[in-house]
């Protein structure tokens, strides 16, 4: 079993790394798009990342990710904080990592978003009249492309990439770099991955506030993420992963649609005002430990603070159970708590003298549950082969392995009436 169990905790320490620069792209995005204010790490996925990231030495592994998410509550933020929250969101995705020889891996990430949303509808119209207008729905389209080389000798592993994404109102480009280092004895490592953001915005103000004038400072904004990461296998059952995520963010932070109304003030509406700095600082510790051949216990927590005053906890908990050699059943549970920014307040409680103001929920008060159940089939031969249009070359056709399917679905509550659900697959292909 003690084999069984370093194999495992082997093939975890590439994910532990793949997990750790997965987390500064995610948290950039977070402040722009669908869910701009959004810190409890759920919502819209941005750049959707496969589980399936084993695969033999040589092999060019191919993802089909696709998902289908929808949400609703009663505090829009395009109309001053009450009113629909409802949106929906199909996201195609495929991940390609191909092997360039023995050391190089090239890698890609390309997909799309489409999305309907009765919330940003509401821009172009005021209460009570609303129309069906172009900002019910838009699309976004994303590609990431990256380069890893490893160093065996060394027990080095660096690499560099770039991205794009772009919506109707929103373009967006990165740059980013990774290195990582790793004991003599293989049972530590230490990474590091650094992503900067250039984000441009086309400012689309509320039907009645278009009068030709700027209303927030910039459209332009830069995100600088660094992401470090300390893990050690600490005995041959547990494993035990430390990291940090910094974020700093300048220039664009407000909503240009989010409207905002005043107490003393009733006829007044302004947009949205925040400031034009943000630094997130928060801190998170993972725990793996293989209770048996069969089970695993997977935990993670995160503190989280930022300069908007927003204080917030995370917890989550996954048990994946080996019900076969190639049937795998993950339950999983997630629980988050936040303070309110300092510059929130409800519908139409601010006050016409306050500089920042805003009435999104997402950097209000609350409490968020989220649970789920992830199915993994994976047999040994996998699921079929079929012929590709690739040839060897001694001439014959390449053969695909369908690899493994993943199915996953989660269900979202927050304390302050907004709730969201999710379903997402991922077909995992193998080509030698």
């Amino acid at each position: 079993m003690s084999n069984t169990i370093t194999s495992v905790a082997s093939r975890l320490r590439p994910l532990l790394l793949l997990l750790a620069l997965g987390l500064a792209p995610v948290g950039a995005w977070a402040q722009g798009g669908i869910t701009p204010n959004r810190v409890d790490g759920y919502g819209v996925p941005a750049t959707p990342t496969s589980t399936n990231t084993s695969h033999a030495p040589g092999e060019t592994e191919v993802n089909i990710l696709t998902s289908y998410y929808e949400q609703d509550g009663i505090h829009g933020a395009v109309q001053g904080g009450r009113g629909t929250e409802k949106l929906t969101d199909i996201t195609p995705t495929i991940i390609l990592n191909i092997p360039l020889d023995t050391a190089s891996l090239f890698s890609a990430n390309i997909g799309a978003d489409f999305y309907a949303s009765a919330s940003t509808d509401r821009i172009d119209g005021v209460e009570g009249l609303y129309l069906s207008t172009p900002s019910s729905h838009d699309t976004r389209y994303h590609a990431d492309l990256g380069y890893t080389r490893q160093n065996t000798a060394k027990r080095r592993t660096v690499g560099f990439g770039g991205g794009a994404s772009k919506e109707y109102d929103y373009l967006s480009l990165n740059v980013a770099g990774s290195w990582a280092q790793t004991s003599r004895d293989g049972n530590r490592e230490f990474s590091a991955a650094g992503q900067v953001f250039f984000d441009k915005a086309k400012l689309i103000y509320p039907v009645e506030l278009r009068t030709g004038q700027q209303l927030v400072p910039t459209d332009r904004r830069q995100s600088y993420n660094l992401s470090l990461v300390l893990s050690q296998v600490l005995t041959q059952r547990l494993q035990v992963a430390l990291s940090t995520e910094l974020v700093y963010q300048h220039g664009l932070l407000s909503t240009s649609f989010h409207r905002v109304y005043f107490r003393d003030a009733p006829n007044l509406v302004r947009v949205e005002q925040l400031p034009q700095n943000r630094i997130k600082y928060p801190v998170g510790l993972r725990l793996s430990y293989y209770a048996t051949d069969l089970v695993q216990l997977r935990a993670y927590y995160r503190y989280y603070q930022d300069n908007f005053d927003i204080r917030a906890h995370t917890l989550e908990l996954e048990t994946p159970l080996k019900l076969t050699p190639f049937f795998v059943l993950y339950p999983f549970y997630r629980y988050h708590t936040q303070t309110a920014a300092h510059y929130f307040a409800p519908y139409a409680q601010h006050l016409a003298t306050d500089v920042f103001y805003t009435s999104d929920y997402d950097l209000s008060s609350f409490s968020a549950n989220k649970y789920g159940l992830g199915l993994r089939y994976s047999p040994v031969y996998g699921l079929g082969r079929f012929k590709t249009p690739f040839h060897h070359a001694q001439g014959a056709r390449k053969v695909a392995k369908f690899k493994a399917l993943d199915v996953r679905y989660a269900h979202y509550q927050r304390s302050n009436n907004f709730t969201a659900n999710i379903i997402s697959a991922d077909l995992s292909f193998t080509m030698p």
